[in-house]
């Protein structure tokens, strides 16, 4: 009930997306990585940067990058026990999030991206898959524009290349956007559990609302350009333009006759009755196409 009194007076559709978003994380949270093994954790020295990351499993590198407000442990726990049984899964909290401190530098995906290799460059991994959910999928991009020689293939679960690939709602809602939408919620309850600057929630928040309210656009012809395979998957009402969905697919070799010419090594997915929030719930039916896609063999 605090949650909904602290929110009388804002729009509906905002509180609607806080409960949802509330609901699952008490879902995810509550789940227990039952015979996953402890994993080897640290910091990686990158610039200003201490940057927490954990490696499970064995075999090719995968990079796991959360969404915006999350953590590991809020976006990754399923994930990652099916991920490791097969892969070395580098899961990384990146700039303010978790466990890694917020400097004073702005959030771009820029930034996150040579972070990310930074990352890469201590564990000393020439080159990984990465998978990345919503600010983490555009994260992955990046990473493959800016840095192609360390990136072998990009699943990006809800991400956008352009602020405009965003429908109209996703952009209203971050002017009113306020960091007492989340008191009394899991993610601020993880941020407070996490963070070594505990107090800065309202900081934290405030942060990602100037990097959620900056204009970007990494350039349709530097996604065209990528040597990486992506893989775009997306829920049908996940907030992403549908035409925005089909322009990042046409960039990397989609919309042929693939009975009739060689197909893309990149893939499309957009699953049914599935919102931004809960694609991450969609894990049993994602994981299964994402090793396909990893271990696909050049045609």
């Amino acid at each position: 009930m605090t949650m909904f009194n602290t929110m009388t007076n804002w729009n509906p559709d905002i509180k609607t997306t806080v409960v949802v978003l509330t609901m699952l994380l008490t879902m995810l949270l509550s789940v227990v990585a039952s015979g996953q093994q402890k994993p080897t954790t640290g910091y990686a020295p990158v610039g200003d940067l201490k940057i927490y990351y954990e490696v499970h499993g064995s075999g090719e590198p995968v990079v796991l990058l959360h969404g915006a407000f999350m953590a590991i442990s809020t976006d990754w726990n399923g994930w990652i026990r099916e991920l490791s049984k097969t892969r070395k899964v580098i899961a990384i909290e990146m700039q303010g999030h978790g466990r890694t401190d917020d400097i004073k530098r702005d959030l771009t995906y820029e930034n996150l991206a040579d972070d990310v290799v930074g990352v890469l460059d201590y564990l000393k991994i020439p080159s990984a898959d990465i998978i990345g959910y919503s600010m983490g999928g555009g994260v992955a991009i990046e990473c493959a524009i800016r840095h192609p020689e360390k990136v072998r293939k990009v699943v990006s679960i809800s991400a956008v290349i352009r602020r405009d690939g965003w429908v109209r709602e996703a952009h209203d809602i971050w002017p009113t956007f306020k960091w007492e939408m989340f008191k009394g919620t899991p993610i601020e309850a993880e941020y407070k559990r996490l963070s070594p600057t505990p107090d800065n929630f309202p900081d934290f928040v405030n942060h990602i609302k100037a990097m959620a309210m900056r204009p970007y656009d990494f350039g349709a012809d530097k996604l065209k350009a990528t040597r990486a395979p992506m893989f775009f998957i997306h829920g049908d009402a996940d907030g992403v333009r549908l035409d925005h969905i089909a322009e990042m697919y046409q960039l990397k070799g989609g919309e042929i006759h693939g009975d009739m010419r060689p197909r893309s090594p990149s893939r499309l997915a957009i699953l049914p009755n599935t919102t931004h929030v809960t694609l991450m719930e969609r894990m049993p039916v994602i994981v299964p196409m994402v090793n396909d896609f990893l271990d696909a063999k050049p045609q």
